[in-house]
């Protein structure tokens, strides 16, 4: 593959440098040479492996990245099928003017993304951006302005519907929601202590008229309707899918572990979150329909809090009480009630984007700390009912074949030998289990990794996980930002999307030995060039 950057004779990228400054790259000028009117990067051998090579043309116009349409330029598909995506960032749309950031940085990496032949880009959508000030009222604005520079560069584009906030960026939820939150905590997931979690709603109030009047799914649905009108030009062409957001980081979880997207080293086991006025009026219910009110009065005394260890209380020993048939009863009703939430919000939207050629996705979490325990205290406070006795994942795996469903896995790139010994943690056995209750099921799956700064041997993991079962239909790298173009990661993208590929090169593309000794000879030259890396 062959970068282009058109410039002036005299080498002047003031734009071009601006492009990518404003992106976040690093400054690659020590390693940039020039030479028959080439530009190198030194001898970095990992470029040239990976096929890619930079080249200046001399012409008076604006700096732009030329497409050739050879080696790795080709559509990304890897050989048992599964397509590439990347994310794009979280805060690709401002939340203070909802409007694009960095919208020629993102442009220009647009463009690069399409030489390397990936699929598409995913593109997080905020419920805090676009019905930020009032109910009903829409601002797609800055989203649109992507989708038309995705379509224009030739992209697919995966869509996520986030209904929850976010931290790292700071985006909210909505802030007419989020006032009415103030009189009404109970909207919220609430744990032991009292705490509420304000990044998104309980999963009780699903179908109580709490928003004005209007009930949670009520309002997901008018804005899934307002989405699929307002771009209904790209649906089924550039757009081919759209996750809907369920839960925390829109997973289909409860909000067990306060930690951020990414974080792969939580210890401790978690908290129910059945303490908000609803959840507590449905357990009540529950219990008495079940013959012991009592157990209705709140969750689990002997369960241990966030942070602590499985031993720490009783709940999660072996033969503690969630083996008991207290355990059973307050566990299921748990499981359930998540259940019962994630096929609500999948089929509204498998309803209503059904005719529009678009695949729905929803995401579920890889809870694998604790795993090689027996209780498995991490899934069960998350609210998925998985232990050495239960497969809490055949019912999960049932209800998105039931609403056509994708499944989005995240941690492909996690390996057992990366984990912590003291929790029992097993991301690989756990995501296996998984993929094998999807293939019961005839669920595709799409893969993600957790960690956006990169684990040892991730991406050896990720294509080992991409190569192994025909169950996983694509996957999405995460994310665009200012590490993933940088020197120290994206010559090893780049590798990672050729060992997948692996296209025949043209020969083109490979070094010649007439630049190999122009550049031995030249080594002192440096240019005024400079990459940025998003």
């Amino acid at each position: 593959m062959e970068i282009s950057v058109i410039g002036s004779s005299g080498l002047k990228l003031g734009k071009c440098d601006l492009v990518y400054r404003e992106l976040g790259f690093c400054n690659l000028k020590k390693n940039c040479r020039v030479f028959n009117n080439r530009v190198c990067f030194g001898s970095n051998m990992r470029w040239q492996r990976a096929g890619i090579k930079f080249t200046l043309k001399a012409l008076q116009s604006e700096p732009v990245l030329e497409e050739k349409h050879y080696g790795l330029g080709k559509r990304f598909k890897s050989v048992d099928g599964v397509k590439l995506f990347v994310g794009l960032p979280l805060d690709a749309v401002s939340y203070d003017c909802n409007s694009m950031n960095h919208a020629r940085a993102i442009a220009a990496g647009l463009k690069a993304l399409k030489l390397l032949g990936v699929e598409g880009v995913e593109l997080p959508v905020w419920w805090g951006i676009v019905e930020k000030d009032a109910m009903g009222k829409y601002d797609w604005s800055g989203y649109l302005a992507i989708a038309e520079m995705v379509q224009k560069v030739g992209l697919k584009l995966h869509v996520t519907l986030c209904f929850h906030g976010s931290k790292k960026p700071y985006i909210p939820l909505p802030k007419w929601v989020s006032k009415i939150g103030e009189s009404q905590s109970s909207i919220f997931f609430t744990d032991r202590s009292g705490q509420h979690y304000k990044e998104c709603l309980s999963l009780a109030v699903d179908n109580l008229p709490v928003l004005d009047g209007k009930t949670p799914v009520q309002v997901y649905q008018s804005f899934c309707e307002s989405f699929k009108s307002s771009f209904s030009l790209f649906m089924g062409s550039t757009i081919t899918g759209i996750s809907m957001g369920l839960g925390p980081d829109g997973e289909l979880r409860y909000p067990s572990h306060h930690r951020l997207p990414g974080d792969t080293k939580t210890q401790g086991v978690g908290e129910f979150q059945c303490y908000d006025e609803n959840m507590l009026n449905s357990l009540k219910q529950h219990a008495e329909a079940f013959g012991n009110p009592l157990w209705g009065l709140g969750g689990p005394h002997d369960a241990p809090a966030y942070d602590q260890l499985l031993h720490s209380n009783n709940f999660f020993k072996d033969g503690g009480s969630w083996e008991s048939t207290y355990g059973d009863f307050f566990l299921s009703w748990y499981a359930n009630q998540l259940l019962t939430h994630g096929d609500c919000v999948l089929s509204l939207a498998a309803e209503t984007f059904g005719d529009t050629g678009v695949t729905v996705y929803g995401k579920i979490p890889l809870m694998h700390s604790w795993y090689g325990t027996r209780s498995h205290p991490s899934e069960l406070t998350a609210g998925l009912y998985n232990t050495a006795n239960r497969d809490g994942y055949e019912p999960l795996a049932k209800m998105f074949a039931k609403n056509s469903c994708m499944m989005i896995i995240p941690g492909m790139d996690l390996s057992d030998a990366g984990q912590s010994k003291e929790t029992h943690s097993s991301p690989e056995l756990l995501l296996a289990q998984i993929m094998a209750a999807c293939k019961n099921h005839g669920v595709e799956v799409s893969g993600q990794n957790i960690s956006e700064s990169g684990t040892p041997g991730g991406f050896k993991q990720i294509k080992k996980n991409i190569s192994g079962d025909k169950v996983l239909d694509m996957f999405t790298y995460h994310r665009m930002g200012a590490y993933f173009f940088s020197p120290e990661h994206f010559p090893s993208f780049t590798e990672f999307v050729r060992n997948l590929n692996q296209p025949e090169m043209h020969s083109d593309d490979l070094p010649s030995e007439e630049e190999d000794v122009t550049e031995s000879a030249t080594r002192s030259q440096e240019s005024s060039l400079s990459m940025l890396a998003a």
